[in-house]
């Protein structure tokens, strides 16, 4: 077997792996041995059918089957032993020749690989992100009054509350409101800022064809080049945190993720007005939780996205704006 490599840039490369007939034939021959033990042809007994009947009825899915794990074996091996942090998964090539899959032949593979970039970045207490302070115009408020007391009016059960308590109760629910919106700009801003300082570029069109590819036909090229801005800069901001995450000795426990499983699960009944949660609803819809892998590495990210962006917001300096929340929703 021989294995060459191409450079195409800092962040792309072509492996080309050739497999010579003596790389797979004891494969092969283990394979083909498997299927006459357990094949079943009519006329023969079990275990008994003729190799060469076998051979001709498996033989190239055996071969395929054969070379696609020396293959397998040869990329994980190559990319252990050079230390490469790759993007993905190693994808076909466009330059990959025609195969002709016939026992004895040698075969020549290339695929097209993405490296992970470096990324440097430091917090640094001279870091300055602009923190906003939303502010409700009188307009904001007037229509916020007229809608709470067309939905009391509507409702026409119990006492009805009076012009005082109804702009008390707006007033409340406006300043939680422009507090999450606030927060939730924060964090945005904060991933922004350091993705845009760490400078992070990625081999784009290497990442379109592995989405197309690891997707399975869920999306289209069209989907793809549609959101591709948002998963670059979704994708960079994961990269950056991960190397804040290693900067900052920060680890994810699993008592990290029981925590945010509850707090989600506490968020989701408080939706439905059941603020107070039992605790036997508690541990039977959290420990659901704790066995869905999609579920547990949504928890992971969220987990890593508090430490960071907490130590982030002890570390640096705030530039404090008041803006109204006609302002800030143009930003």
């Amino acid at each position: 077997m021989n294995l060459t490599k191409k450079q195409i840039d800092d962040l792309n490369l072509e492996l080309t792996i050739e497999i010579a007939p003596e790389d797979y034939a004891e494969e092969v021959k283990k394979k083909l041995a498997e299927r006459r033990r357990t094949a079943e042809f009519k006329g023969f007994r079990k275990g008994m059918v003729p190799a060469s009947l076998i051979k001709r009825v498996y033989g190239e899915q055996v071969l395929v089957d054969a070379v696609n794990e020396v293959i397998t074996t040869s990329l994980d091996n190559y990319i252990n032993d050079n230390a490469l942090h790759i993007l993905g998964e190693p994808l076909g090539s466009e330059n990959q020749p025609e195969i002709e899959w016939v026992d004895g032949n040698s075969f020549t593979f290339v695929f097209d690989m993405a490296l992970s970039p470096e990324v440097n970045v430091d917090v640094d207490a001279a870091d300055e992100i602009v923190k906003y302070s939303i502010t409700t115009s009188a307009k904001e408020k007037a229509s916020a009054i007229e809608n709470v007391k067309k939905y009391y009016a509507e409702r026409k059960e119990g006492e009805p509350k009076s012009d005082e308590d109804i702009e008390k109760e707006v007033t409340e629910r406006l300043k939680e409101e422009h507090k999450q919106e606030a927060e939730w700009r924060l964090s945005k801003d904060i991933r922004d800022f350091y993705v845009n300082k760490a400078g992070i570029k990625l081999p784009e069109e290497f990442l379109k064809r592995w989405l197309l590819v690891a997707n399975q036909g869920k999306l289209t090229k069209e989907d793809i080049d549609k959101d591709f801005a948002g998963f670059c800069e979704d994708f960079k901001w994961q990269l950056v945190r991960g190397k804040l995450m290693d900067k900052f000795g920060f680890k994810v426990e699993h008592e990290d993720i029981y925590e945010a499983a509850k707090a989600f699960v506490s968020y989701q009944y408080a939706m439905y007005g059941l603020p107070q949660v039992p605790e036997d609803m508690m541990t039977e819809a959290v420990g659901n939780i704790m066995k869905d892998r999609r579920q547990l590495e949504r928890l992971s990210e969220q987990v890593e996205d508090n430490k960071v962006l907490g130590k982030i917001k002890e570390t640096v300096k705030f530039k404090d704006k008041k803006i109204s929340s006609e302002k800030f929703r143009e930003l």
